[in-house]
């Protein structure tokens, strides 16, 4: 008698800002790491990833964070994350953190090795070549540098939104420049992280698209905000909500609607 194949334990990390401000992505997450076959778990025991702090030279709380991280996603099959910086963060500067320790370096490498942002995962590791969603409009993507320098996310996102029913795909002109929010980069540097960002919103703009996606919800946010104070009726939402044909649980991320 032939066995079942076990399903794959994911753990998804969910994020602060998704936490905090678009708890529908994690949700979205989920419903498209549950189509896909995967049993999907969220351990209570993460919480920030510790990139502010590592960022910005507090290494100790970096390190606490990690360790937390670290224990928290043992014994799964992968970890899986809705964001390129949280992904980078626990793939690429982990391992950093700790080469030098011989009890977390091992293990903070072995995080690592199972660590994938979501759209990748669902593609590379699982497979997935299309959605059953659907979403009536024109819209363009803007890659996140985390994501598309540290994880090396491109062609997945577009591949998958190109199955989406009713949907049309436009490239964004400079789609590979920063939008000026880089974590606390937009706090220390605010003339040029302005200036960043009104030349995203321009060339979102120019696109004629009539919604902006993205795979970071840090950039999301600092891309709805320009739009929105520019007077632009771009709509913005995060790549996995319209992948999981979750559009109509939530409004647009920065219409005042809040639905």
């Amino acid at each position: 008698m032939t066995e079942k194949p076990t399903k794959p334990r994911v753990g998804l990390f969910v994020t602060c800002l998704i936490d905090m401000f678009r708890p529908t992505v994690g949700f979205a997450a989920v419903k498209l790491l549950e189509d896909a076959g995967c049993s999907v778990e969220v351990p209570r025991g993460q919480t920030c990833c510790g990139q502010p702090g590592w960022n910005n030279g507090d290494r100790a709380d970096a390190e606490a964070l990690a360790r937390q991280t670290i224990t928290a996603f043992e014994g799964l099959d992968y970890l899986v994350i809705p964001s390129g910086s949280c992904g980078g963060m626990i793939k690429v500067h982990y391992p950093k953190m700790f080469e030098a320790d011989p009890v977390w370096g091992p293990r903070a490498k072995a995080l690592a090795d199972r660590t994938w942002e979501l759209v990748s995962f669902l593609v590379e590791v699982l497979g997935v070549e299309a959605v059953a969603a659907r979403y009536d409009g024109t819209v363009t993507y803007h890659d996140s540098c985390h994501g598309l320098r540290e994880m090396g996310i491109k062609d997945g996102p577009r591949t998958l939104l190109r199955s989406v029913g009713g949907l049309s795909l436009t490239e964004l002109p400079g789609a590979e420049d920063c939008c000026g929010f880089g974590g606390t980069f937009c706090v220390k540097y605010p003339e040029i992280s302005t200036q960043m960002v009104e030349n995203k919103a321009a060339a979102i703009v120019g696109t004629g698209a009539d919604t902006m996606l993205a795979g970071d919800l840090g950039c999301l946010l600092n891309m709805a905000g320009r739009l929105k104070r520019n007077g632009s009726g771009v709509k913005v939402r995060h790549v996995a909500e319209v992948l999981a044909g979750m559009t109509g649980e939530v409004a647009p991320i920065g219409d005042p609607t809040g639905r």
